[in-house]
């Protein structure tokens, strides 16, 4: 699809190219050439204007044009050109590179194969005119020479035009395209800047009423030592003591920037345990196969993978599911993994945007889902999201393989 402001453009035009046709061709003909045939223009001049009628009513309200439809109105201009220059001397009318105009137009709104058309149509129409140009036109004397050189000129500025306007226009495109993203990277790393802005003031000014709370609890253990109401508190507390210890571990990490290199079974070893411990009604399932190679690992990638089960998890409750399928493969330098939930799946109006930044989802704003993408895309990977054909949604997670140098002992 094209931006409506290149049929606008072509439309204002072809409109000041009407109102010259009618002002001027009279003109020409009383005050310049009498044989000028104005009245033979008369029928090619009104099926333009209807033409012109219908396409200004079509496209008055329409935002967007599809490739077809901007092309079949470049191919109508160069028609009515041809038609009208045909009816007022052929390749001897001076205004004949008027039909490199659909050239420009078809360079700047329409693709690199339908450009070169356009380009060939216009050569052809050229062609045609020249061919049938009148023999007066010769004014008796050998002009084919010149003729010849003109046919040649037009076809090299048809080509010098459409190589130029269309690498020109390609590369503003490509711009355009490019800030665009830039736009949408820089606030999706504000959104996330705040986010870790917003995080790290709740986990500390959660730090000092837990702290308060864990003072009331021993108090309590110790006034009421066979109490099972205070019993119970010991595993929140704990629990949430270590998820605030396990925050400030993480943000110092990131802070220091550490990484290190750890084995692909490892990471699936890891994610197992931490998926028994968080979600331990849900079974995961997959295939304990010993998988070559090493990625780059920080500490959030970790956290990242449980995003995703979380969120999973939070699927199949909806369901009443209890397992949930991991799928591993090792191929071409880049270790993939799938999980797999067998809940509601994906709705379609955020299956293209979940992870990309804060988007309405049906348990929130997808913020744990941008939070994972942008630490797999920090690694050099990134996370796709589908539905899975029998039921479910299917998370894709992607990360490049370390590159493992060859010892002399491997040889």
């Amino acid at each position: 699809m094209r931006r409506a402001s290149a049929i606008q453009r072509l439309l204002v035009f072809r409109t000041f190219a009407l109102a010259a046709l009618a002002i001027l061709l009279p003109a020409a003909e009383f005050f310049v050439d009498p044989d000028i045939g104005y009245p033979a223009l008369i029928p090619i001049i009104t099926l333009m204007i209807v033409f012109h009628i219908f396409s200004l009513i079509r496209y008055r309200h329409n935002m967007v044009i599809s490739t077809i439809a901007m092309l079949g109105q470049v191919l109508a201009d160069l028609l009515f050109l041809t038609l009208i220059l045909n009816s007022t001397g052929g390749a001897t009318n001076a205004f004949v590179s008027l039909l490199l105009l659909p050239i420009v137009f078809a360079g700047v709104s329409l693709s690199i194969q339908m450009l070169g058309m356009v380009t060939l149509l216009a050569m052809a129409a050229y062609s045609y005119l020249l061919l049938t140009m009148p023999e007066h036109a010769m004014h008796m004397m050998d002009m084919k020479q010149h003729f010849i050189f003109m046919g040649a000129n037009f076809f090299i500025s048809a080509l010098v035009i459409a190589l130029v306007v269309g690498a020109m226009a390609r590369m503003i495109a490509d711009r355009e395209r490019m800030m665009a993203n830039q736009r949408e990277e820089q606030l999706r790393q504000e959104q996330l800047l705040a986010l870790g802005s917003a995080s790290a003031q709740v986990t500390h000014q959660l730090a000092t009423p837990l702290g308060h709370m864990q003072l009331l609890f021993d108090e309590l253990r110790e006034a009421y030592p066979k109490e099972p109401v205070v019993e119970e508190l010991a595993q929140p507390l704990a629990q949430t003591a270590r998820h605030l210890d396990y925050f400030r571990t993480l943000a110092q990490a990131i802070r220091e920037g550490r990484s290190e290199q750890i084995t692909i079974n490892q990471l699936l070893s890891k994610l197992a345990d931490a998926v028994l411990l968080h979600f331990p009604e849900q079974s995961l399932e997959y295939r304990r196969t010993e998988l070559p190679g090493t990625i780059q690992c920080d500490a959030m990638l970790l956290p990242a993978l449980l995003n995703l089960v979380q969120n999973a998890v939070q699927a199949n409750e909806s369901r009443g599911a209890k397992r949930l399928n991991l799928d591993c493969s090792v191929e071409q330098g880049r270790f993939t993994l799938m999980l797999r939930d067998f809940g509601p799946g994906i709705g379609d109006h955020n299956l293209a945007h979940l992870g990309d930044g804060l988007q309405k989802s049906e348990s929130g704003l997808g913020m744990a889902l941008m939070l994972s993408n942008a630490t797999f895309e920090r690694l050099g990977g990134h996370l796709t999201l589908s539905n899975h054909p029998e039921g479910g949604a299917l998370a894709r997670v992607t990360l490049n393989l370390e590159q493992q140098n060859e010892t002399p002992a491997d040889r």
